[in-house]
């Protein structure tokens, strides 16, 4: 059994700043990659940005130049900064990791989300 579990989100400025964190436990072979897709109010879910075990990175155009991803494979963490926010980045944040579980079944699993709220 895998678990993600996410921290950081909160209610921020427009033009503000926030660290959402996740980490990756249990039963984790390796990993193949990690990152944040977000799903606001009656939109569906979307890629945020992703980092893959080489360190390569892909982020959705809405937030390149604002937005960073990193991760420590050592740990099984993955992390997003988030820089200047806009209202339109309000939206439960979901931790997703793709991975080779103990038992060699190549999986994708989800975090519980964190609420990002960004609003004056």
């Amino acid at each position: 059994q895998v678990q993600l579990v996410e921290s950081g989100g909160g209610l921020v400025q427009p033009g503000g700043s926030l660290r959402l964190s996740c980490a990756a436990s249990g039963s984790i072979f390796s990993v193949d990659r990690m990152g944040w897709y977000r799903q606001a109010p009656g939109k569906q879910r979307e890629l945020v940005a992703v980092i893959n075990s080489g360190g390569v990175t892909t982020y959705a155009d809405s937030v390149k130049g604002r937005f960073t991803v990193s991760g420590d494979n050592a740990k099984n963490m993955v992390y997003l900064q988030m820089s200047s926010l806009k209202p339109e980045d309000t939206a439960v944040y979901y931790c997703n990791a793709v991975l080779t579980t103990t038992r060699n079944a190549y999986i994708g699993a989800w975090g519980q989300g964190t609420q990002v709220t960004v609003s004056s």
